[in-house]
C-alpha cells in the first residue's frame, strides 16, 4: 500500500496522524540520530523534510541521514523545485492556491516536473492554502503572497473545494512555521464538513492540548515543526501510549 492510500485507510477508520516537519535548514547533520530517535519514541507517523528555502542544498543529505534511523514515510514538504531528492519516500506536490503569484501556484512546479518523474517518488498533490496566524511567515515573505484571514471562513472553504475540485489529494491549511496562533477550531470544522479528501492542518501548534483541537476540530493529519525547534521536551508529551486520547498510532517499525 502507498503513503497515500494508507493516509486514505487512515482518514476512514478514525486515525489520526502526525507529521514532524525538519527544516534542512535548521538541523545540523550530527543532530539528525538524536532527534529521529524522539520521533520514533512518540506517536509520530510520518516524517516531512523541507522548508522555504534551503539554501545550502542539504535536504538530499538531510533525507539520507533521516532514513538510516527510521522505516517512517519520509515525504518532502518542498519550498521550491531544487528540493527534491530521491532519497525520500514521496513528495507533497504544493500548489500555493490561496494566493495569486503564478511563481506558486504552478511555475515552480513546472520547473520541478521532470526530475520528479525521473526521481520514481510517489507524488501526493496537494492544495496548499496559506491561513493568517497571527504574523508574517516565511511562506508569506518567500511567496509574497498574504495569507487569508481566519474570519473569511467561507473564502477559505471555496478555495478548498476548489483544490479539491481540481484534483488535489490533500488539502492542507498552513498558518505558517512559528505561527502565533495555529488554524482555529471553526476554519478546520467548516473545511472538514464539506471536504472529502483528508485534511491536513499545521503551524502554530505547539502543546498537546492544540494538538488534540486541532483533532477534534477534524484535521485528519497535523503537522509540527517549530514547536520541535524550540523545545524537545515536547516530545515527552507524545510518547507512545501518553496522553494521546484522540490519536490511534501504530507502533513504529523501526527496531
Amino acid at each position: 500500500m502507498n503513503i497515500y492510500q494508507e493516509i486514505l485507510v487512515a482518514k476512514e477508520s478514525g486515525q489520526k496522524l502526525l507529521a514532524v516537519l525538519i527544516d534542512p535548514e535548521k538541523i545540523q547533520i550530527d543532530q539528525i540520530y538524536s532527534f529521529v530517535k524522539l520521533v520514533n519514541e512518540s506517536i509520530a507517523t510520518h516524517i516531512f523534510v523541507g522548508g522555504s528555502t534551503d539554501r545550502d542544498h542539504k535536504i538530499e543529505s538531510v533525507v539520507r541521514e533521516i532514513k538510516n534511523y527510521t522505516t517512517l514515510p519520509i515525504i518532502l514538504f518542498p519550498g521550491n523545485a531544487d528540493q527534491i531528492t530521491s532519497e525520500a519516500d514521496g513528495i507533497l506536490f504544493l500548489s500555493l492556491i490561496s494566493g495569486r503569484n503564478p511563481e506558486y501556484l504552478i511555475d515552480q512546479q513546472i520547473d520541478a516536473a521532470l526530475e520528479i518523474q525521473k526521481s520514481g517518488l510517489e507524488v501526493i498533490p496537494t492544495g496548499y492554502i496559506l491561513i493568517d496566524g497571527g504574523k508574517e511567515t516565511s511562506v508569506q515573505r518567500v511567496s509574497k503572497t498574504n495569507p487569508i484571514p481566519q474570519t473569511e471562513y467561507e473564502l477559505i472553504l471555496k478555495t478548498a473545494l476548489a483544490g479539491e475540485f481540481s484534483g488535489k489529494q490533500l488539502i492542507y491549511l498552513e498558518a505558517g512555521s512559528g505561527a502565533k496562533n495555529p488554524v482555529g477550531a471553526v476554519v478546520v470544522n467548516c473545511v472538514k464538513s464539506k471536504l472529502k479528501i483528508p485534511l491536513v492542518v499545521g503551524g502554530g501548534i505547539h502543546s498537546i492540548n492544540q494538538l488534540n483541537n486541532a483533532y477534534n476540530s477534524g484535521a485528519d493529519m497535523v503537522v509540527i515543526g517549530t514547536a520541535f525547534e524550540n523545545d524537545l521536551t515536547f516530545f515527552n508529551q507524545i510518547k507512545k501510549g501518553e496522553n494521546q486520547p484522540i490519536i490511534k498510532s501504530e507502533s513504529n517499525r523501526y527496531e
